[in-house]
């Protein structure tokens, strides 16, 4: 049976959209298939929350079918609209296992009876109701009474209300009511349009820079009224410049600059009023640069534009990723989660979905807010990553480079690293102190303090010094380096024994574990074990139970060859030193997966049929059984991730993506152990 729950707010500017983010993420961790469903919706473009959620939560349906009626149908025939709402939410219901209802906006239903029309349709769905009521501007009170009107509004309409949220809240609240009250504290940063939210509001078009910057988010605003040094001088941080189109020629070069420039703030945009194209040479000269930041273009006049971009608040895209890490980590930080799930009676399933297996990995990050060094601290992806990060307090994180560079790009990026300690490689105690670490561990192969000076300016080898010395517990590169750059000093002052890698392959609905198919090109039977063992431990530290199938090109007894036997080998040496371990090997791939080859093959084994960890017998095997699983089962692969290390470094793609390097670093803070 479908979960539902109903978001409804008694008014505009409720911030709901906060809860259904958070909502929308509470129940993806539980679940394998999570839907969201506007009732209503405007006519003639598609809804933002809507889209944001779909984006951020990897949906997998159209957009039509998390859309209901338009309020135009509303007006025309409101009887004829919420059955329609209720026939196209069952339609979706079925194709769901929980499904989040976020209610209307206060646009045009008519705002005197639009918590009761969505109390009805509450009603109507059978869904309980999150009562969302906005704190703003009102005493305790007044809040209270707010949730009082709005309860009894529900219980006229025959809703369940299964919980408050009191949002935009000025500090804590102390209030008695049937069922739990939870408490969102305003938060500046999501009240914050993003520059999307300004192009929209003044009819504006993108006229310089790139698309990517239409997801920042722009603190003030600032109309451009004088010469140049006197709006240099009065540059604020985030702010977005309006100036007129007929001035821009001598204003928005030097505004360009000023953001680039260390020592100025760093802007969201700048918007061109008035619709005057600028002077043809001035036009080349711009065209031909690189513009760091958003210049939008509109007709309307400077009065009428700030006008219109002063009455924007800030709203959820699919852009605005930093809004919406804020939003989630507000509800996981204010909402108790588990006593929402046990009011909606939502078990967890067995199936563990991708989506699952990253809430999972940021969620052990999160707890133990372990600190991981990035070594490639000038990386625009690593930059966007430690943001993410840092929103979502998956780590704490310490950027390598030149503090002023880093900095400053951050701030082009519109990113806030204000939490990230930045270090320079160079820093003259820190090289003498590692250089001193690393000729000690380094000894027995002729290393000296003179020449470790050198050596330890190297990010690669700086961060992994940083972890030796206990001054980080891990590090992730290799986004901007090669494999061997980022791992070798890894290799030199970290290894405990053999070094071996794992990839976590997140299929649709299952993780399983493969080893080792990135380090160890022909192991030995030996080492075939040492992997075995290792994987099994990392797949326990995952949450993945261990049942470990020594890959083979025969299964059983029915082969013979020397590289058969050094499967066999290794299975009985796994055994040995793991009794506790369950193990089968030799096996083929399919009586490892299948349950009816597994019948057929090897009725008795306690593992064929359903393996979860794969050891492959070489990295030639290996690479390609994992590539070739990830492209052809469209699974997710996350690794490697290395393992025989005393503390964990991670290897990067060089073509990571940001989402990769979030996922790296929560995995590497997961794998820090305690003692």
């Amino acid at each position: 049976m479908t979960r539902a729950v109903y978001i409804a707010a008694g008014e505009a500017g409720s911030n709901k959209g906060t809860v259904a983010l958070g909502l929308v993420e509470l129940l993806s961790r539980q679940v394998g298939t999570v839907g969201v469903f506007r009732p209503v919706v405007r006519a003639g473009r598609e809804d933002a929350l809507i889209n944001t959620i779909r984006s951020r939560f990897q949906l997998a349906l159209p957009y039509e079918a998390y859309a209901g009626v338009t309020y135009d149908e509303v007006h025309a025939d409101v009887e004829r609209a919420a059955g329609d709402v209720v026939a196209r939410y069952r339609a979706l219901a079925g194709r769901c296992d929980a499904v989040v209802v976020v209610g209307t906006d206060y646009t045009d239903v008519g705002a005197p009876t639009e918590f009761g029309f969505n109390a009805r349709l509450a009603a109507d769905l059978g869904t309980p109701v999150v009562n969302v009521v906005s704190g703003r501007g009102r005493t305790d009170a007044r809040i209270g009474a707010a949730v009082e009107l709005s309860a009894r509004e529900l219980a006229h309409h025959h809703a369940r209300e299964l919980a408050v949220v009191v949002t935009r809240a000025a500090g804590p609240l102390t209030l008695e009511h049937p069922t739990p009250v939870f408490v969102l504290p305003e938060t500046p940063s999501l009240r914050a349009p993003a520059v999307a939210d300004l192009l929209d509001a003044c009819d504006g078009r993108l006229y310089l820079g790139e698309r990517d910057g239409l997801g920042r988010e722009a603190s003030a605003l600032m109309v451009g009224a004088m010469s140049l040094p006197g709006i240099l001088d009065r540059l604020t941080e985030g702010a977005a410049v309006i100036i007129p189109s007929d001035r821009a020629a001598a204003l928005l070069p030097g505004l360009i600059a000023a953001h680039t420039a260390p020592g100025f703030p760093a802007l969201a945009a700048v918007v061109l009023t008035g619709g005057t194209d600028l002077p043809a040479p001035v036009e080349r000269l711009l065209r031909g640069m690189t513009i760091p930041l958003p210049v939008i273009a509109t007709d309307h006049d400077t009065f009428d534009t700030a006008t219109r971009l002063s009455e924007v608040e800030g709203r959820f895209t699919p852009e605005a990723g930093g809004k919406i890490d804020t939003a989630v980590r507000l509800f996981a930080e204010h909402v108790d989660g588990p006593l929402l799930l046990e009011r909606l009676d939502i078990a967890k399933t067995d199936v563990v979905t991708p989506l699952m297996f990253e809430y999972e990995l940021l969620d052990r990050a999160r707890a133990r807010r372990r600190h991981i060094v990035l070594p490639e601290g000038e990386e625009p992806r690593i930059l966007r990553a430690a943001d993410t990060l840092l929103r979502r307090g998956v780590a704490e994180l310490t950027l390598l480079g030149d503090e002023e560079r880093i900095r400053v790009r951050a701030a082009q990026l519109g990113l806030d690293l204000a939490d990230a300690r930045v270090l320079s490689p160079f820093d003259a105690e820190l090289r003498e102190r590692f250089a001193q670490a690393y000729a000690e561990a380094r000894a027995h192969k002729g290393m000296t303090v003179e020449l470790a000076r050198d050596t330890v300016t190297d990010v690669s080898y700086f961060g992994t010094l940083m972890v030796h010395t206990g001054m980080a517990d891990g590090m992730v590169s290799g986004a901007a380096h090669t494999t061997a750059h980022t791992i070798r000093p890894a290799f030199e002052i970290l290894r405990l024994g053999l070094v071996s890698s794992v990839f976590f392959m997140c299929l649709a609905d299952r993780v399983l574990v493969y080893g080792d198919c990135a380090v160890n090109p022909d192991p030995s039977a030996e080492q075939l074990a040492d992997i075995a063992i290792a994987s099994a431990r990392t797949a326990a530290l995952f949450g993945v139970e261990p049942r470990i199938a020594m890959l083979s090109y025969s299964t059983g007894v029915s082969g013979a060859g020397a590289d058969v036997d050094k499967v066999r080998a290794a299975t009985e040496l796994v055994r040995s030193r793991r009794p506790d371990l369950q193990v089968e090997g030799p096996i083929q791939y399919d009586a490892a997966v299948d349950p009816t080859v597994a019948r057929a093959k090897m009725p008795d084994s306690r593992v064929a049929g359903r393996a979860t960890v794969f050891v492959v017998p070489d990295l030639n095997t290996g690479n390609n059984l994992y590539k070739a699983v990830q492209r052809s089962a469209g699974a997710v692969a996350v690794g490697p991730v290395l393992q025989g290390l005393r503390k964990p470094v991670n290897d990067l793609s060089r073509g990571a993506t940001v989402a990769d390097i979030v996922t790296t670093v929560a995995v590497t803070a997961a794998q820090v152990r305690d003692d």
